[in-house]
């Protein structure tokens, strides 16, 4: 199947609202990208086209695909026919008029979905009255056949084998009308795509939201009509009660309205139809009720995933309560008449029954895992107890942990999407960082007392330099004197060649001060020399605990 919902990478943000809102379980493909970001993509054979995912993604990353750019392009040059599902009305309660107004202007003909609902109506109570079918599940939704054909194949025997009311109106309009232009259905649902393409009987989906971003970006200006009249123009017969068809229980109340004792159960909303399709699938066929009418969206069509509308339902509802008191009158023997009538008159003279029925193509169903082939699953995800296997916190967007390594094991997703297993490593991480910390406490700790000791060592060299540098200083001095001290004994001698006492006893003065100077200048010459021993001690030290903050620091990296 070609792809209908597509994912904009670059906006996924990998937090499985899309797993989560999605009903078919193997649509969407998990993987973790090279920097650990995750990203869900879509494996379109799997998926059903329901749209839930793209209403649930908040991000942006999710659209779907759908044929009003091709459709446009076949308007510019052929006469196009266009279906119109009653949803449209809903969805567009103002300006619903206005655009099939404009196609009619580019020379389409225009038909009322309505009036096929109203054939799909017929059809199936001619069957059920001659018994030609047994309990049936409805199938004018799209996305439920899907996932019947894919998920539940073996419930395609009570799928209903009568078209769906865009297939009623396309048979009409070319076998019984006779017309050869190519078909375009206009609704809100993103998945009719498929029933077109499986039954060949529609060419293009159009559906409002796209059609109306088309008329905005090519500047067409759609006039607002604000009035309660539903009667419109079509180029055929205008239907009647089938026009409810698009809300809840549509088709049970058009089954009820020409028998009131069938029994009808009703199912809408992905979080619980699909479920209880899977329950049916289980159930012994006498608990089944005659029709089981079922619609994927939670308020029917009229708030189909491709509405673009801001509506709430009580709108929906208020529009569909107008539409179907107008349909009412339009139906000549009554809303609640048992008599005759007339239109079913008209189809049982003009229509073949069999005209309208329709075959499904089943697929097979991937297998499921044995409790076996999960269990080391299990394991990369971090659940060794029963406990951890039935932690089911959702948070991968899967209803179990089962679910969960199913998908696992058929390559739809990963380990590392599990938060169990995602806590179980930050809590292997974090144990080993706590060991690491207490082993860097205890380096911290011998390195900073090894410091202290650093620091006392280098105080004494910076001590042992002062005292250095003041006996070198006070030596220098010394020396000075001495030197003219001694400069000055042969200054004396040379000018007193025959001394008296008195020069001697003033040589000898001299002589005093040049031994105090010497003196002095051997002092000053120790001091250094104990200095210098001083710091060559302290040196020693140092380099002694360098090499031992080296070996702690070697610890640290074993």
């Amino acid at each position: 199947m070609n792809e209908l919902i597509i994912v904009k990478p670059e906006k996924c943000t990998g937090c499985n609202a899309c797993v989560r809102s999605c009903p078919a379980p193997e649509a969407n493909t998990v993987k973790q990208l090279d920097n650990g970001n995750f990203i869900v993509s879509v494996n379109p054979d799997k998926c059903v086209a329901c749209g839930e995912c793209v209403r649930s993604c908040n991000r942006g990353a999710r659209d779907y695909i759908d044929d009003t750019e091709e459709c446009m392009a076949y308007l510019i040059k052929e006469k196009l026919i266009l279906v119109v599902s009653p949803a449209v009305k809903a969805a567009l309660p103002t300006k619903w008029k206005g655009v099939l107004d404009w196609f009619r202007g580019q020379g389409c003909t225009i038909y009322d979905g309505s009036f096929g609902a109203d054939i799909c109506t017929w059809a199936h109570v001619r069957a059920i009255e001659q018994g030609t079918i047994g309990n049936i599940v409805t199938q004018p939704c799209a996305a439920i056949v899907k996932y019947i054909e894919t998920y539940q194949p073996q419930m395609l025997h009570n799928l209903s084998p009568i078209h769906s009311p865009a297939g009623c109106s396309a048979i009409y309009i070319k076998k019984y009308l006779r017309r050869n232009n190519h078909i375009a259905f206009l609704s809100t649902c993103i998945a009719k795509k498929i029933e077109f393409t499986d039954t060949e009987l529609i060419d293009y989906n159009l559906t409002v939201d796209k059609l109306m971003d088309y008329f905005e970006r090519n500047g067409i200006s759609i006039p607002v009509d604000t009035s309660d009249n539903y009667e419109y123009r079509f180029d055929d017969q205008q239907g009647q009660v089938g026009s409810v068809y698009s809300r809840p229980g549509g088709l049970r109340d058009n089954l009820w309205l020409h028998n009131p004792d069938i029994n009808i159960t009703t199912s809408e909303g992905v979080h619980k139809v699909y479920g209880e399709l899977n329950m049916y699938a289980k159930m012994p066929e006498g608990k089944h009720p005659q029709v089981f009418d079922v619609l994927s969206c939670e308020f029917g069509c009229n708030v189909g995933p491709a509405a673009k509308t801001d509506h709430t339902v009580f709108d929906v509802m208020d529009v569909m309560r107008k539409v179907e008191s107008e349909a009412k009158n339009r139906r000549k023997s009554g809303f609640m008449g048992r008599g005759d009538d007339k239109l079913f008159k008209r189809f049982d003279e003009e229509l073949n029954p069999a005209d309208f029925v329709r075959n499904y193509k089943p697929s097979v169903p991937s297998p499921v895992p044995s409790e076996q082939q999960l269990e080391p699953i299990y394991k990369k995800m971090g659940k060794h107890t029963a406990d951890d296997k039935e932690y089911n916190c959702h948070a991968c967007g899967f209803n179990s942990c089962r679910d969960m390594a199913i998908a696992i094991a058929r390559g739809l997703n990963t380990p590392e999407n599990c938060v169990v297993h995602a806590k179980s490593v930050l809590l292997a991480k974090h144990s080993t960082l706590s060991v690491e910390h207490e082993k860097l406490e205890a380096i911290t700790s011998e390195c900073l007392e090894l410091s202290e000791k650093l620091k006392a060592d280098i105080a004494d060299i910076t001590s042992s330099t002062s005292s250095i540098d003041e006996s070198a200083s006070a030596t220098k001095e010394r020396a000075t004197v001495v030197k003219d001290l001694l400069q000055n004994i042969v200054t004396f001698c040379s000018e007193n060649p025959t001394m008296d006492s008195d020069s001697v006893e003033q040589l000898i003065g001299i002589l005093n001060m040049t031994i105090d100077a010497f003196s002095a200048l051997d002092d000053n010459v120790s001091t250094t020399s104990e200095s210098s021993e001083a710091i060559n001690k302290s040196v020693s030290k140092i380099i002694s605990l360098v090499e031992n903050i080296n070996e702690v620091l070697v610890k640290s990296t074993q």
